[in-house]
C-alpha cells in the first residue's frame, strides 16, 4: 500500500446513496484488514458482491513439511522441479513454517476460474515470463523481475502471455513496505531504495455486466471452498483507498552501496510477520581500496535465509545455477566459498539478480524440494588442502 489511489467513478462521500444511470443503487464493498483497524479500500459494484449460488467442496492436497533434520545448509535445484498448469493448480511447495509457505509455479495456461486467498498476503516474484493479472481492482500487467503484492481477501486471476516462472510466497499476514523507509506520515523517505512513482497499480477497465455463473476458489488458513457467484467479479465501476495489488520491478530498485560491504538489510524491499524480504541487484562494489566485495562470513543464529537465484554472476557461491534456492539454517555458519574472497578483489561490480527471505521461525522442507537437492552442498565450504608428494 504505497499510497492512496482512486479510481473510476465514486459517489461525493462514503457510505451514501450511488445510483447507477438506471436508477438502481451501485453495491458498495469495504474491503477492509485486521478488522477495521488497518488499510481498506470502498469498491463500488455494479450489484452486490454477496450473490453466491452454490458452495462447493475443493479438495486441494494439503501441505505436508518436515523438520530441516539434520540441521544443515541446503541447496535445491529448482529449475528441475516439473510443474505446469495454471498460477494456482501449478504451485509446489519447497520450504515453509507457521508464518510463510514457499512455492514454485510454471504458469503455463490462464485460470479458467478465479481465486481468493483471504489467510493472508501473497508476494509473487516472477523469474520469467509475462502476462496480466485480473483482478477486482483492475488489470495488472506483469513482466520478469516484478514482484507483485497481492493483498488477502483480493479476487484475482493469472492470465500468462508468455509461460511464467514465479516464486510463490504466501505468508499469514500483511507484506508491507519497512518502517524504516517511511516518515511519521508513510510518506517514503529519501534515502529509501524506491519512491511511490515506482509502484504500479491496477489499470481500471469498464465494469463487466454479465450475471450468470462465476468460479471462485477461496482458501484460508488450510481450508478451501468453491464459491459459485451469480456477479462477475469484475463488475467494478470505481474504488479508492490504501489497500489494491501492486507490482514493483527490480529495475526500479536503487541499491544502497557504501565504503564497506553493505548488509542484507540495505538491500530490504518488504517486510511481513516473521519473515523479512531483500533483493540483491546489479550494483557497484565498495569503494575503500581495501573493500572485500563478496560477503563475509556470518552465523544466522536467529533466522533461516533462503536465496532464490535468478540471473547473473553468482561470485560468492559456486554450484548455483539460474532457479537455485539455498537455505542458510539458523545455527550453520555460511559465507564466501573457498577461493571466492581473492577472486572478488578488484571488482567494481556486479551483475547478479537474487531475492531472499530471512524468516524467524524455523524453515520446514517439502518433498518437491528434497527430490532436487544437491545433498553435499554443505560440503562446499570445505578448502582442498594441497597435496605434496615425497
Amino acid at each position: 500500500m504505497p499510497s492512496y489511489v482512486r479510481a473510476g467513478s465514486l459517489p461525493h462521500k462514503r457510505h451514501i446513496q450511488f445510483r447507477r444511470p438506471d436508477g438502481g443503487l451501485y453495491a458498495e464493498e469495504l474491503f477492509s484488514t485486521k478488522g477495521f483497524e488497518s488499510v481498506y479500500s470502498l469498491l463500488y459494484h455494479l450489484r452486490p458482491p454477496t450473490a453466491t449460488l452454490d458452495v462447493r467442496e475443493w479438495n486441494r492436497p494439503p501441505v505436508q513439511l518436515i523438520a530441516n533434520e539434520p540441521l544443515r545448509n541446503r541447496h535445491f535445484k529448482t529449475a528441475q522441479i516439473e510443474t505446469s498448469g495454471d498460477a494456482i493448480e501449478s504451485r509446489r511447495p519447497v520450504l515453509g513454517n507457521s508464518d510463510l509457505l514457499i512455492s514454485i509455479a510454471n504458469a503455463d495456461r490462464p485460470m479458467e476460474y478465479w481465486y481468493r486467498n483471504t489467510g493472508g498476503d501473497e508476494l509473487l516474484f516472477i523469474h520469467h515470463g509475462a502476462g496480466v493479472i485480473e483482478t477486482n481492482f483492475g488489470e495488472l500487467a506483469y513482466r520478469a523481475n516484478d514482484y507483485i503484492i497481492i493483498p488477502t481477501g483480493t479476487t484475482y486471476r493469472l492470465i500468462p502471455s508468455a509461460p511464467t516462472r514465479m516464486l510463490v510466497h504466501e505468508s499469514t499476514g500483511m507484506v508491507k513496505i519497512p518502517r524504516k523507509y517511511r516518515n511519521e506520515y508513510g510518506q517514503l523517505e529519501e534515502h529509501a531504495p524506491y519512491y511511490e512513482r515506482d509502484f504500479r497499480v491496477p489499470v481500471l477497465k469498464s465494469p463487466v455486466d454479465a450475471p450468470g455463473e462465476y468460479e471462485v476458489r477461496v482458501s484460508n488458513a488450510g481450508r478451501y471452498a468453491t464459491y459459485i457467484v451469480q456477479n462477475h467479479p469484475c463488475d467494478v465501476v470505481g474504488w479508492d483507498g490504501y489497500c489494491y495489488p501492486y507490482a514493483f520491478n527490480l529495475e526500479e530498485f536503487a541499491p544502497i552501496t557504501g565504503k564497506l560491504h553493505q548488509p542484507p538489510p540495505a538491500h530490504a524491499t518488504f517486510e511481513a510477520p516473521g519473515a523479512a524480504f531483500c533483493a540483491f541487484v546489479p550494483r557497484l562494489f565498495d569503494y575503500h581500496p581495501l573493500a572485500i566485495p563478496v560477503p563475509y562470513n556470518h552465523s544466522s543464529v536467529d533466522c533461516d535465509e533462503v536465496l532464490y537465484y535468478v540471473s547473473g554472476n553468482f561470485m560468492s557461491r559456486r554450484g548455483v545455477e539460474e532457479g537455485s534456492i539455498t537455505l542458510h539454517s539458523a545455527g550453520a555458519p555460511h559465507g564466501p566459498q573457498p577461493g571466492a574472497v581473492e577472486a572478488s578483489l578488484g571488482k567494481t561490480s556486479t551483475d547478479e539478480i537474487a531475492v531472499m527471505v530471512d524468516t524467524f521461525a524455523p524453515l520446514q522442507l517439502a518433498q518437491a524440494a528434497l527430490a532436487v537437492e544437491d545433498a553435499q552442498y554443505y560440503r562446499s565450504w570445505i578448502e582442498q588442502q594441497p597435496s605434496y608428494s615425497p
